[in-house]
């Protein structure tokens, strides 16, 4: 019989509670033994490692965030720590390790197949900026969730006649940023892959205001600028009353949409079905709709 182990990594997202569920289902139908590895790489070094038993009563596909609990664990960098998780892998003699995470979390598992483990990753992230995939597992719930509260602070934008800076998630991706700037209809967005110039939004929110625009909304990606700062200054060239938000991590909660769900779950059947055919050290993307895979290594050299 083989057998598995499945670990989530990193920041949590919406949708990966249906990956270990798309996982779980399909290796039971093909008698497969599966253990959990909780609190990501972190319960893989320190041994937390428990056999997930069949029960009908498995449900996780509407439930958001990672039943497994997750860790950013940078120790693993470390060659004897990594040697001693592999070696707590042997003891309960799994022998491949799907992991659901972003990036961080597939350098993790290059360190394992570095040591001869095998391994196949899932891209669960609502920052959707993993290689080898369109969208990652949690982006689309995010989204929503983005939109929702631009939507709620533009009728306190209007009540107020304001400008709000609303900072969104994405860590040095502005994915989420724009989308969420697109659909919530934000009059401008600020994005890692632009250079932000603050003369030039200056100018900008000068003209709006002059064709009688007296509610604006600015979405931005963190880690680009200090937002409080950013009011401040706005204010004080403008003479105009400025709020800032700070989404936080609000955008990583929740029970994931249809899209997320049925993402999470195909990824995690494909994963085990590919490891049945002999697969390994893959990660599962989508593209054009379609599920694919592509060697790990070469992917992620092209970030590294």
């Amino acid at each position: 019989m083989k057998i598995i182990g499945i670990l989530t990594s990193g920041g949590d997202s919406p949708g990966m509670n249906a990956a270990i569920n798309g996982i779980l289902k399909t290796a039971f139908i093909n008698k497969i033994k599966v253990f959990g590895i909780y609190n990501g790489f972190k319960g893989l070094y320190k041994n937390n490692i428990k056999e997930i038993i069949k029960n009908k009563k498995i449900n996780l596909i509407n439930i958001g965030g990672t039943f497994l609990r997750s860790s950013r664990f940078k120790e693993f960098e470390n060659k004897n720590i990594r040697i001693k998780a592999i070696d707590n892998l042997k003891k309960k003699k799994i022998d491949s390790l799907i992991i659901i995470g972003g990036n961080g979390s597939y350098i993790g598992s290059k360190y394992l197949i570095k040591e001869g483990f095998s391994c196949i990753c899932l891209p669960g992230t609502i920052d959707n900026d993993v290689i080898c995939t369109d969208y990652s597992i949690g982006y689309f719930t995010a989204l929503e969730t983005i939109v929702e509260a631009i939507d709620r602070i533009r009728d306190t934008a209007c009540s107020h006649k304001s400008i709000f800076i609303i900072e969104i998630m994405g860590r040095y991706c502005g994915n989420l940023t724009i989308a969420s700037a697109i659909a919530g209809k934000c009059e401008f967005f600020i994005i890692p892959e632009i250079n932000f110039n603050i003369k030039n939004l200056i100018y900008e929110i000068k003209l709006k205001l002059l064709k009688g625009i007296n509610n604006i909304i600015i979405a931005i990606t963190e880690n680009i600028y200090n937002i409080k700062k950013l009011s401040k200054y706005i204010r004080k060239k403008i003479k105009f009353e400025v709020k800032t938000v700070v989404l936080g991590y609000i955008q990583r909660g929740g029970k994931p949409i249809s899209y997320d769900r049925i993402l999470g779950f195909r990824m995690g059947s494909y994963s085990i079905k590919l490891l049945i055919k002999g697969y390994n050290n893959i990660c599962i993307g989508i593209k054009n709709n379609k599920i694919i895979f592509k060697n790990i290594i070469k992917e992620i050299n092209k970030i590294t």
